[in-house]
This record gives structure tokens, sequence and C-alpha cells, in this order.
């Protein structure tokens, strides 16, 4: 009998494991509908793409702009440091699109008008040991840049446009590659 109840000990421990296994399993699971959840609300909060120009804008307005924003900063720090402002609808921390990365800035939409005006006088206070700097938020205008100076498919000056690694040859509209020399005769080779 007393040689059965290492085994019985063994089998125990293995029993034992085995639920624990499934409990975490179990956690898993709803955590993979938590994740589904949440993707299904981030699909449907994807409808701001969707709204009016006019719509955009009244929600600008009860929008600022934050910016120095610490990198290791969550949304929930920044609802936190803004409470006392209003009541807060989103935190928007934006990050590179190829790294994933913060920005250092983010958008605070609050519920009311009232609160940007209390957001505004938060300019230059301390957050996560950098002095941040409230704005209000600017509605983008589709199709119009303030930093693209000439229309698509650049700039055309007094030559026109020259490829790069070609250069004109003797003939109008032939090209010929620039191999870097551009005497008489042809190439020899050391060889």
């Amino acid at each position: 009998m007393e040689a059965n109840t290492p085994i019985d000990s063994e089998l125990e421990a293995i029993k034992a494991r085995v639920k624990e296994m499934e409990e975490e399993a179990e956690k898993i699971s709803e955590m993979q509908i938590e994740v589904d959840k949440q993707m299904a609300a981030s699909a449907t909060g994807s409808a701001t793409a969707t709204l009016s120009l006019e719509e955009k804008q009244e929600i600008d307005t009860r929008s600022v702009y934050v910016g120095n924003v610490d990198y290791g900063a969550s949304a929930e720090e920044l609802e936190s440091h803004f409470h006392g402002c209003g009541a807060i609808n989103r935190v928007t921390i934006l990050c590179n699109k190829a790294d994933g990365h913060p920005k250092g800035f983010a958008y605070i939409e609050f519920g009311a008008k009232e609160s940007v005006e209390t957001a505004l006088s938060m300019n230059d206070t301390l957050f996560r040991g950098r002095q941040i700097k409230v704005m209000l938020k600017r509605t983008n205008i589709p199709r119009l840049s303030t930093t693209n100076r000439f229309p698509r498919g650049g700039f055309r000056g007094r030559g026109g446009r020259i490829s790069r690694g070609y250069s004109q040859g003797s003939s109008r509209g032939s090209r010929r590659p620039m191999n870097g020399y551009r005497g008489r005769g042809s190439f020899h080779g050391p060889y």
C-alpha cells in the first residue's frame, strides 16, 4: 500500500496541474472575448471618419492639443491630470506608424466646451516632469496642406524634369545613362 502512495501523490499533483491549466485556458478565453469587444468598439469608433466637416469642427471645439507629453505617459495619466477640467470623452496619444512609439503629443476631447477654457489654463504646467503645452485643437481640412507648397508631381523649373541617373543626350529626347564618363570615343577599361 505504501508503494501506491507516491504514485497517488504524483497523480494528484498531475490532476492539480491539469486543473490549473484549465483555469488558465478559461482566463485566456475571457481575455480573448474582451479583446474582441475592444476591437469591435474601435471599429465603431472609426465612425469619426464618416462625420461631416461641421461635426468634426464641433468635436474639435471641445478638444485640446497637448504638446511635449512624456513618451512613457499613458492615456489614464493624462486623464487624471486633466480630470479637474471637466468630463473627458476621449484621450488620444498619437504614435508613429512605423515603430509604434509615441510622438510626444496628445488630444483630449471633453464633454463640454467650457472644459476647454479650463484646460487651456493648464498650459505650461508640469506633467511627469515636463512642461506641457495646451492649445486649442485645430480642424484638419482635407486636401489643404500648409507644408506642400507645390502640387503633386513636384516643381518644374526651367529645363523640365530630369530623371535621376540619366542626362539629356545630344539629340532632343534621347537619354543615356550617366556612368561617370561623358567624353568622346569609347571608354576602355584597365583590362
